[in-house]
């Protein structure tokens, strides 16, 4: 039977290859629009994360989701930084959510406060994925917009804390796979995961529509 870490990435991966390939994601990563895309993008990551790791601390002692919160992994500062290079010092005042972004906040937030198995499947979604695909967006901006080599404007994807990705990710599926979960649950963290991709996707499209490419 396979682990529940590959469980985890299989019944996932058509939904992960969706959102890789949304057309916002493709013309940003193929520098077909301009920065403010790029920014925008940055904010609807700050609410998702701030929801997040506004729970980390509640959840440190959790049995399920406890060990996964690991202090290395946390972006928000990263994200801020990035930000306040990207729109300002003030950019908390013209920073807001689209719809879809609020869904997802949202979604993590109460899975944060009342199900430590589907904020596990967040957690998951979102750090493993910027560990692996974040590092082609980082190497993309810095060649389009000119950013600083792993410098303001692209810490979110900057990991500092952690030195071999490689490693850290396979101690991640290992924990994941002695997940103090019965089968039931496991299932469940797993439907989670699809849904935080499809929450994912949705940003995407609204994204896409906030930037349409002119004919």
């Amino acid at each position: 039977m396979d682990s529940f870490s590959t469980l985890i990435r299989t019944a996932s991966h058509e939904q992960h290859v969706a959102a890789e390939t949304s057309t916002f994601m493709s013309d940003l990563l193929g520098g077909r629009l301009g920065v403010e895309a790029y920014a925008r993008y940055t904010e609807q990551l700050w609410f998702v994360y701030e929801a997040l790791e506004g729970a980390a601390g509640r959840l440190a002692s959790d049995p399920v989701a406890g060990p996964f919160v690991r202090p290395e992994l946390f972006r928000l500062a990263a994200l801020e930084r990035d930000l306040a290079h990207l729109r300002g010092p003030g950019w908390r005042t013209g920073c807001t959510a689209l719809p879809a972004t609020e869904e997802y906040a949202a979604r993590v937030r109460e899975c944060a406060e009342g199900w430590p198995g589907g904020y596990l499947a967040h957690h998951y979604t979102r750090y493993l994925g910027d560990l692996s695909g974040g590092q082609i967006i980082r190497d993309r901006a810095e060649r389009t917009w000119g950013f600083e080599r792993k410098g303001d404007g692209v810490r979110f994807y900057v990991f500092e804390e952690i030195a071999n990705p490689a490693a850290f990710k396979r101690g991640y599926r290992e924990q994941l796979d002695a997940v103090n979960a019965d089968d039931l649950e496991k299932q469940r963290i797993v439907t989670e995961c699809k849904r935080a991709f499809a929450l994912n996707t949705a940003v995407f499209r609204e994204l896409g529509e906030e930037f349409p490419l002119s004919a």
